[in-house]
Parts: C-alpha cells; structure tokens; sequence
C-alpha cells in the first residue's frame, strides 16, 4: 500500500517544490490537446470530400447542403444553448444583416461553390477540391493584401505562386496542355476557388463579432445563412434546374448526410476553432496539410489512385505552406 502510493505523494511533493515544472506539464498538456483538436477537425475535413464523391452520384449539391445545415444548426443550437444559456440566442444589439451576409456566403457560397464544382470534376474532385482546400492560408494572404492595398511580401508571394504550380499538377496530372484542351475544366475548378474564397471572408468576418464565442458565431451565422440555402435551393426546384432524390437515393445519401452534418459541420468546426485558440492560427493552419493527405488515401483505398505527379503536386503545395509559416514566424 506504502510503495504503491508513493509515487503520487512523490510526484506532489515534487510539484510543490517545483512550480515551474508544474507550470511547464500543464503548458505541454494544453498543447498537446491543440494538436489534437486541430488534428481531428483537418481529418474530419478530409474525410469530407470523398465522402461527397460517394453522396453526390445520388443527389445534387444544392439540395445535399440544404439538408446539411439544417441538421447541424438544429445541433448546434441546442449545443450552444446548453453550453451558454438562453440569452446566447439573443441577437438584441447585434450586427444582424452582416452576420447574415457572412453565413450566407460561408455555408451557402462554400456548400453551393465547391461540391458543385466538385460534381463537375467527377473521380478526381475529391482530389482536387482537398489540395484545393490546403491553400487557403495562402489565399488569405492574398485577400488582406487586397483589402488593406499592400502587397504582400515577395517570399511569401513566390511561395503561393508555388502552392499554384502544385494545384495545377493535381488538377493536370502533369498534363498543362490539358486545360488548354478541355477548357471546361476551368468552370469545375473555377467553383471551386470561389467557394474557397468566400469561405475565407467568412471566417475573417468573426473578427466583427468580438462578443461572441467561436460556437455562437458559427451558430448564428449557421442559422442565419439556411436562410439563403432554403431559398436558393427551392427556386432551383420550383424552376426544374434541380430535381429532388427518391426514396432509394435518399435513404443512400443518409449515412453521408449524418457525418457532414454532425461530424464535419458541428464536431469538425468546434475542435478547429478550439484548437485555434490553444495553438493561435499561426500553428494550426499547418495542419491544413492533414486535408489532402486525408483525401488521397481514402481515395486510394475506394479505387480512385492519385498518379505519381499529384503526389508531387500536394506536396510542393504543402512545403509551400510550412514555408511561408516559418518565414512569416522569423519575420515576426
């Protein structure tokens, strides 16, 4: 009994003695959990894309991400309201019509956008929309340096010309002559960057809403922006551009419809904002190279092969991004 209740009695006195050291465990241990949460949101988002390939053969985009939303702002309000209290669903004094705008263009341009142009790309979108997704920081990059009319850094401004050249590998499988050659490319991937795109002002638009908790913003902006994706989608349908799925497609698109709605939209976005916090922005959008890696290899195991140059591709795109954190670390 004396021997085996030793250790923790060591272990305390050692605390008390030591502060620092205790300081220093906890610092690690918080860490260690930014790493995991960033870890499992880049792999939930991974996932996302062949998940997609596999949803999007039975039912359209427009219709799949209506049904999406619905059911993780249905969540995610009852998640918020548990965790915050009634009067975070109060919106008195708020900047309504702009938190409407940025869930329009986040949930409903990046739903919309992006696994349509997936659709389009057909076995390879998944591929491309995930190496895609890894520049991001980079495209942020480019976005402040628009809106605040400085140009970036040169370092940083070859790296993303870098990460570009390894997109078009993906896209091309080595082949550049073939966007000349099949031009309707360009509107597949098109989409794609566009939805990206606004998925970034969204997420610098959290910035406006300094009183908010990551959740609620996510929340209210979720909530806000079905809106827009209800409307969007019943004038397509009430216009015959788009046709609702049966019974037999929608009862195949259900286990896809549950994991983007409650893995990836609830449980992917909460651990990448908790994460974020743990381990600042600076750190965790390296982990947005988890995303293609994700990707590929779910897509090697369901058949779909990434050639030797995609390969290539993802990974000048993903040493593009680790370098352009580390020249941004040594330049702050």
């Amino acid at each position: 009994m004396n021997n085996a209740a030793s250790p923790t009695l060591a272990s305390s006195t050692s605390d008390k003695t030591d502060p620092q050291g205790a300081s220093r465990r906890s610092a690690q241990g918080t860490h260690l959990r930014g790493i995991l949460y960033c870890l499992a949101a880049t792999v939930s988002f991974g996932l996302m894309f062949p998940v997609m390939s596999s949803a999007l053969t039975h039912i359209d985009p427009f219709t799949f991400t209506s049904l999406r939303y619905l059911i993780a702002a249905v969540v995610s309000l009852v998640l918020l309201r548990v965790t915050e209290g009634p009067d975070a669903l109060r919106l008195k004094g708020e900047q309504i019509a702009l938190a409407w705008f940025l869930g329009s263009i986040g949930f409903a341009g990046f739903g919309f956008l992006v696994f349509l142009g997936q659709q389009l790309g057909g076995r390879d979108g998944a591929l491309t929309t995930s190496i895609m997704a890894a520049t991001q920081p980079l495209l942020g990059v480019l976005i402040i340096s628009i809106t605040r009319r400085v140009l970036p850094p040169i370092p940083t401004l070859l790296l993303v010309l870098l990460s570009f050249c390894g997109v078009a590998l993906v896209i091309t499988k080595g082949d550049i002559g073939g966007l000349l050659r099949e031009p309707q490319n360009y509107s597949a991937n098109g989409l794609i960057v566009l939805g990206m795109i606004l998925w970034l002002i969204y997420t610098f638009g959290a910035a406006r809403f300094v009183h908010w908790s990551a959740l609620k913003y996510t929340t209210m902006t979720m909530v806000l922006g079905l809106s827009t994706i209800i409307a969007i989608n019943a004038i397509l349908v009430l216009t015959d551009t788009i046709v609702l799925p049966g019974t037999a497609d929608a009862l195949f698109i259900l286990p896809h419809l549950l994991y983007m709605s409650l893995i990836s939209s609830v449980v992917g976005v909460l651990c990448w904002n908790l994460g974020n916090r743990i381990l600042t922005p600076l750190n965790g959008v390296l982990f947005m190279d988890v995303v293609p890696i994700t990707a590929f290899t779910v897509s090697a195991m369901t058949g779909v092969l990434p050639t030797r140059v995609q390969i290539i591709g993802a990974c000048i795109t993903g040493g593009a991004l680790i370098l352009n954190n580390l020249y941004l670390r040594r330049r702050s």
